[in-house]
């Protein structure tokens, strides 16, 4: 008996350390090529956080917008930055199409109040024109398209040239011409008296303050000889309109839309371009929207979304070899400026929710070249604004001072912790300031 006992308690002994073992005991690793069909599932990540390595920040989806990745002398497009990655696109707007419709609203102005343009009936209708950046090929787009209306373009190896002429009283500018405009049976001569950039003492382009003081100085000059003052944006426009045109009645036109100068329409100011900012907005987070649900490009924009958010043809382009999503633009006058007068509001076809369960939050890094720019921190800012909560994408917005990149380049100093990016550079050439953050 007692030895039948003994052997119970030596085999409930040997169970239970054969228990401890399979529990307590350091676990086998399973590696991958040993048991190739089994893998660890991957760590979710916080819809709204870090990326934490999941995706590499070279693959992460990128928008350049507003500043196409471009060399300033030629404007040739910088493909390799437009195919930084998969998921590289651009965003703006048609420059040549808005350029020629800039200008073409300017000599139809010129032609329906012939009778008072002419302010000292000397038979030349002298025009001024404020030059945003030498270097940037929107604004290059524009000084073409006025002196392609206004007859006043030379052209050399095939492009007009769009150089600042300085002061050009005579005529004898080269870079410009004399152009003659033929009006209910009477010649007239078309002269761009003075063409300057406006660029301030600090370095930064588009200077609104500059284009003011300008004016001045040129009003000094030629006096009753300007007709016509035209800026390559709105900020300059306005500021020479205040200045002085606006007391004087010479019609001034700019570009942008921006909600001051289309209200200043009613003041006397001549007209400006809307590049349907609400479109290019839209575009510049849909595109990182569609990427980052990991849906076709054209999601939203082309065909509709799940919550019916579609765009139609006649407010945008892609195109395809050019990576390049661009709005098109139309012309603001006495006859429509009413429809412009909320810059600010989302387009009604593209401002529908979508749902955070099919397109869950996701962090953005986004900068604007300089803070201090009208149309950029006036308009499309809070456009952006508008946007990216439709688009549940939350939005780091990061202001630039106009002059450097690394006033931008040194706050995006952890890009880990974006999901996507979009980058409005100070200068067209400088992509790889970024694209080399991104490599690291």
């Amino acid at each position: 008996m007692k030895k039948a006992l003994a052997l119970i308690a030596l085999i409930l002994a040997l169970m239970m350390v054969l228990s401890l073992a399979s529990c307590g005991g350091e676990p086998t690793e399973t590696k991958g090529p040993e048991n190739p069909n089994t893998s660890a599932p991957e760590t979710q990540k916080p819809d709204d956080g870090p990326t934490d390595g999941e995706v590499a920040n070279k693959d992460k989806p990128l928008v350049w917008f507003n500043r196409q990745p471009s060399n300033s002398s030629t404007g040739e497009l910088d493909m390799t930055a437009m195919n930084f990655n998969k998921d590289t696109y651009y965003v703006g707007f048609d420059a040549v199409q808005g350029a020629e419709l800039q200008g073409e609203m300017i000599l139809e102005y010129i032609k329906a109040h012939i009778d008072e343009i002419d302010r000292n009936g000397d038979g030349v209708i002298g025009y001024v024109l404020a030059i945003g950046d030498i270097g940037h090929n929107d604004s290059v787009a524009r000084t073409r398209g006025v002196r392609k209306a206004l007859d006043t373009a030379v052209e050399e190896n095939g492009a007009i040239k769009s150089d600042a002429v300085g002061v050009n009283a005579d005529g004898t500018a080269t870079a410009v011409k004399d152009g003659t405009l033929e009006i209910n049976g009477k010649t007239y001569t078309v002269r761009e008296l003075a063409s300057q950039e406006m660029k301030n003492s600090a370095g930064a382009t588009w200077d609104a303050a500059t284009a003011g003081n300008t004016i001045g100085t040129w009003v000094s000059t030629f006096g009753d000889q300007i007709d016509i003052v035209a800026s390559n944006n709105d900020g300059m426009g306005m500021a020479m309109f205040n200045a002085w045109s606006k007391e004087n009645k010479v019609p001034t036109f700019g570009y942008d839309a921006n909600a001051d100068a289309v209200a200043a329409i009613a003041d006397g100011y001549g007209g400006t371009i809307s590049q349907h900012a609400d479109v290019q907005a839209y575009l510049t987070l849909r595109v990182l929207r569609n990427a980052l649900d990991g849906v076709d490009v054209d999601t939203g924009i082309g065909t509709a979304d799940d919550a019916g958010n579609v765009l139609s043809d006649d407010v945008y382009k892609y195109v395809e070899a050019e990576r390049s999503y661009y709005a098109l633009n139309a012309a603001v006058t006495a006859e429509n400026y009413q429809d412009f007068l909320d810059a600010t509001k989302p387009y009604g076809p593209v401002s529908n929710q979508l749902s955070t369960d099919s397109h869950p939050t996701k962090s953005v890094w986004l900068n604007i070249y300089n803070a201090a720019d009208n149309f950029l921190s006036a308009t499309y800012q809070p456009l952006l604004q508008n946007y990216d909560d439709l688009l549940n994408l939350t939005v780091e917005y990061i202001g630039g001072d106009g002059q450097t990149e690394g006033n931008i380049t040194n706050r995006l100093s952890n890009p880990s912790q974006y999901d996507a990016f979009a980058i409005n550079m100070v200068k067209t050439d400088n992509s790889a300031s970024y694209t080399a953050l991104l490599n690291q």
